[in-house]
């Protein structure tokens, strides 16, 4: 029913986005634009995802500013650490890869 309205998505695809409770906060489900998108909103979402995207900018260049003093200064310098991944070298390209370390579905039964 209304599947003209719906892009002619299936109702399994329509809801595989659906809000859920007890999400992570980093949940792509709860980004702003995605809901201003999802409910015809297309400009707003638009200027959302450009307001988001710079953001994430902004704080990448901080980060790599405070990286680049730290080392000038010869200080210790934290860097940005995932919390469910570590970069390790892949054995068989000797690349370095971000590996899932563990952990992330026992703290979200434990919310």
């Amino acid at each position: 029913k209304y599947a003209e309205n719906m892009y002619y998505f299936s109702e399994l695809a329509l809801t595989l986005n659906a809000p859920e409770s007890g999400t992570a906060p980093t949940d792509s489900r709860r980004r702003p634009d995605q809901r201003l998108m999802e409910n015809g909103r297309w400009d707003e979402a638009n200027a959302e995802k450009q307001r988001l995207e710079e953001k994430q900018r902004l704080s990448r260049k901080r980060r790599e500013a405070e990286a680049a003093r730290a080392s000038e200064d010869g200080t210790p310098c934290d860097p940005y650490k995932p919390l469910w991944f570590e970069r390790r070298k892949d054995p068989v390209t000797q690349e370095l890869a971000h590996v899932y370390k563990g952990g992330y579905w026992e703290s979200k039964e434990k919310q």
